[in-house]
């Protein structure tokens, strides 16, 4: 399976062709050799992004990019665990050099609950927010676990945003039912995802 994360940066390359031109920066992968790129005929479209992690409800990350990218990934998703969450936003336009204002990241619950983990306990409540309808569950290979929200994005494509785990989503309030889980997953999970996304 491949990453939420690792897929997503394919779409925002440098790719010379006389067609669509858009604005291109980009913080984190060197793709952009100019402030402006022209487009393959697959990147239909131009995009602005904006990936922001959060802990305990405190922005701690932050990284803004711009380029060519195909319209089928034009769509806003976010995951959520324990005191993490982790928000992409991305508006995409068609026309040359549209793609100026980065979007705003602010989510608002949804109603939405699933189970997540707190130390060992795996029965703490946690409020999706934004498009999170799915509750998921990450186990890793020692049967630790991780539990929490997701967008659709994440859940139909089935894009593991927890490299090495095995990740499953289900639909419904508190539907990823309860279990145990490791601490040492947290403390391994968390700085493999921040190396995942942001370097």
């Amino acid at each position: 399976r491949k990453s939420a994360i690792s897929l997503l940066p394919s779409y925002f390359v440098d790719n010379e062709t006389d067609t669509l031109k858009c604005e291109c920066e980009s913080r984190t992968y060197e793709s952009c050799s100019e402030k402006t790129t022209e487009c393959s005929s697959q990147n239909d479209r131009c995009s602005a992004a904006i990936s922001v992690m959060f802990e305990d409800g405190t922005k701690v990350y932050e990284v803004n990019f711009k380029g060519c990218a195909m319209h089928e990934v034009c769509v806003d998703y976010s995951f959520s665990y324990g005191a993490y969450r982790f928000v992409e936003k991305i508006t995409c336009c068609n026309g040359d050099l549209c793609n100026t204002e980065v979007p705003d990241y602010k989510l608002t619950p949804n109603g939405k609950k699933c189970f997540t983990c707190e130390k060992e306990n795996c029965m703490k409540t946690l409020n999706c927010e934004g498009n999170e309808n799915y509750c998921f569950t990450a186990t890793s290979v020692e049967n630790q676990t991780l539990k929490g929200c997701a967008s659709k994005l994440i859940c139909s494509y089935q894009l593991n945003p927890f490299p090495g785990a095995n990740f499953s989503c289900c639909q419904g309030d508190y539907c990823n039912s309860a279990s145990s889980a490791s601490p040492a997953l947290l403390l391994l999970l968390v700085p493999l995802l921040i190396s995942t996304l942001f370097s």
